[in-house]
This record gives C-alpha cells, sequence and structure tokens, in this order.
C-alpha cells in the first residue's frame, strides 16, 4: 500500500518517506479500513518533529484522524460491518500505523459510522478537533441555558466548540480571537460574542455581554495565557476545561481568586478518555450532525504524495481551518 512514514524525529522534508509499506490485516477484535481522507492535526506534527514525544517503534505512519471503508474485519467483529463508511479516531495513538497511508488495521470502536451526508473529507476532521470540542463543552454536563466562552474561536477545536455550545443549547456563545479575518471565522460558525483580546479588555467584555451574571463555562485553548484575562468574569460554579497551554505550560493559579468562586479547572485529552466518555461524545456527534448542518471548515487539501507541504501547511500556524489529506 501507499503510505507516508518516518524512523526519527525531525523536519518534514528530512524524515518524512513516501512509498509503500505492507498492507495490514486486522487482529482479533480489528477492523482494516480503506482510507480515502486523513485528517493532519497539530499533535501529529508536533509528534514528527519530537516536540512532544519521542518515537517509540521502528516507525511511524502518521495522523491519527481519517475517513474510509472498512475492507475487512477481525474475529469477534460483526461482518456485517464490511463496507460501512466509518470515520476513524486516535488511530496512531500508542501504536505505530496512523491515517496517511492507504490502509489502517485498527479496534472496532476507533471507526465509528460515518454520519449519513458527510464526505471522507469531512469525516477526517471529526476526530480529535471535534471530539476535543465536545470535552470542552460537555465535560460539566449539558451547556443549556449557560454562558460559554470559547477562547481562540478561530481555532480548528474552537471552531466546533462554537457549534457544539449552540446545538447544546447555551444562551450565550462568546468567543475571543485576534485578528478581524478571526473574527469573521468566528461569527460564521455561529458565535454571538466576538472579542478581540487585542484590542479589548475580555472581562469587561464578558461581564457586559451577560449582564455582569459572568461566564459558565469556558473551552481555553492556552490556559496559563488566558485565565487572567477571563477570571474576573467567571460566573460561581464555573468550569474551565483546557486543551492546550502552550505559553505558559507550568500554569499559575491565583487560587484564593478561584476559591471564592469555586472554579473548577480541568485539562481535556482526547487520547486517554474513558471509553463511557468517548461512547457518549460519539454519539452526541452523530445526533449534532444528524440535526444540523456542522460547518466543516477546510483550509488546505494535499495528496498523499504532498504529505510534506502538508506538515508544512500545520506548522506554518497561518491556515484557518483543516489540513487534510486525499488518498486516491
Amino acid at each position: 500500500m501507499k503510505a507516508v512514514w518516518y524512523e526519527k524525529n525531525g523536519a518534514a522534508r528530512d524524515v518524512l518517506q513516501i512509498g509503500e509499506r505492507p498492507k495490514p490485516s486486522p487482529a482479533a477484535g480489528e477492523v482494516l479500513v480503506r482510507l480515502h481522507a486523513s485528517g493532519l492535526n497539530p499533535s501529529d506534527v508536533k509528534a514528527r518533529a519530537g516536540a512532544t514525544r519521542k518515537i517509540a517503534f521502528p516507525f511511524i505512519i502518521p495522523n491519527s484522524d481519517g475517513a474510509g471503508i472498512i475492507e475487512a474485519v477481525g474475529e469477534g467483529v460483526d461482518p456485517a460491518r464490511i463496507g460501512q463508511k466509518v470515520w476513524v479516531y486516535n488511530a496512531q495513538w500508542e501504536r505505530a500505523c496512523g491515517t496517511s497511508a492507504e490502509y489502517v488495521a485498527l479496534p472496532s470502536v476507533l471507526a465509528p459510522a460515518l454520519p449519513a451526508g458527510l464526505g471522507f473529507a469531512q469525516g477526517a476532521c471529526l476526530g480529535i478537533p471535534v471530539l476535543t470540542a465536545h470535552r470542552c463543552v460537555f465535560a460539566e454536563g449539558s451547556p443549556r441555558g449557560k454562558a460559554v466562552l470559547v477562547t481562540g474561536g478561530a481555532g480548528v477545536v474552537g471552531h466546533y466548540a462554537i457549534q457544539l455550545a449552540r446545538w447544546g443549547g447555551a444562551r450565550l456563545v462568546a468567543c475571543t480571537v485576534s485578528s478581524a479575518a478571526k473574527a469573521e471565522h468566528a461569527w460564521l460558525a455561529g458565535a454571538d460574542i466576538v472579542i478581540d483580546y487585542r484590542q479589548e479588555n475580555v472581562a469587561e467584555a464578558l461581564l457586559k455581554a451577560t449582564g455582569g451574571r459572568g461566564i459558565d463555562c469556558v473551552a481555553d485553548v492556552d490556559l496559563g495565557a488566558n485565565l487572567p484575562e477571563y477570571l474576573p468574569a467567571l460566573a460561581t460554579e464555573a468550569s474551565v476545561t483546557a486543551y492546550a497551554s502552550m505559553r505558559q505550560p507550568a500554569v499559575t493559579l491565583p487560587f484564593y481568586q478561584m476559591f471564592r468562586t469555586n472554579l473548577s479547572i480541568r485539562p481535556a485529552l482526547v487520547y486517554s478518555l474513558t471509553r463511557a466518555t468517548l461512547d457518549r461524545a460519539i454519539a452526541d456527534i452523530a445526533r449534532w450532525c444528524a440535526e444540523t448542518k456542522p460547518i466543516f471548515s477546510i483550509a488546505e487539501q494535499f495528496s498523499l504524495t504532498e504529505a510534506i507541504a502538508a506538515h508544512d501547511c500545520v506548522e506554518a500556524g497561518v491556515k484557518l481551518g483543516h489540513v487534510v489529506l486525499t488518498i486516491e
């Protein structure tokens, strides 16, 4: 099969190889998916570069997200799944083989049915970004009736967090951005309030938008840097769920400010969520797709043989939306 892989960490142009690898076979409990699209996330390029983890296998086929058709099943998997369109997530987590290839074999539970009406490129967007957004919005239960803040509302995860909060019944969805172009992107996702944190006082803007009641739920892209900006605008018993803290990995927590309002803070990492949590999220995502018209913002599509350019595109950090590999 055609595939992209690397055998050591480093820059994409130095370590990515494109060629033929053996086609996998599904083990017990697994399915073999003929992939038509692969979603490339920041975590994939960071892993390849060695920024988040060192290579732990003789080779790595990168990317955890994708979409395709089940071609074969292993022992214990219902043969009726053969021919089913699916989306794939966590394919390369603690495994050598991800979705930058024509085929991937992985546990059946990591290949849910592709919601009706979605194409393969859209399905390849559902994994890490949408699951992370769901966790941030629903970690403390339904957002119905709550005021929700999404920091980085123009980011890939933020774009879905806005949409999921609206679908979940939030009474207000606010977000922060850093430019006019990003503000427009957030408006298109359905935000009620968009705050340019470089031009406005975030806490003041949030208190004004909520009539002084404050924000109940935060989906945060950079906890250490952002928390001081919105902390004064949080309501009593608010919750913050953060999926990154790149600028300040060692987060300083102002305990007594948090103590005063019974603030809850939790990290969100899709890879280590429990099976029950993932099953609830996948069911919600299926309903969200059935009940609304999700906006999938795909910034660039590359062929499998253009994987180096795709990695460079993600690392450049200027895109608004997904980077997807199409696999013919």
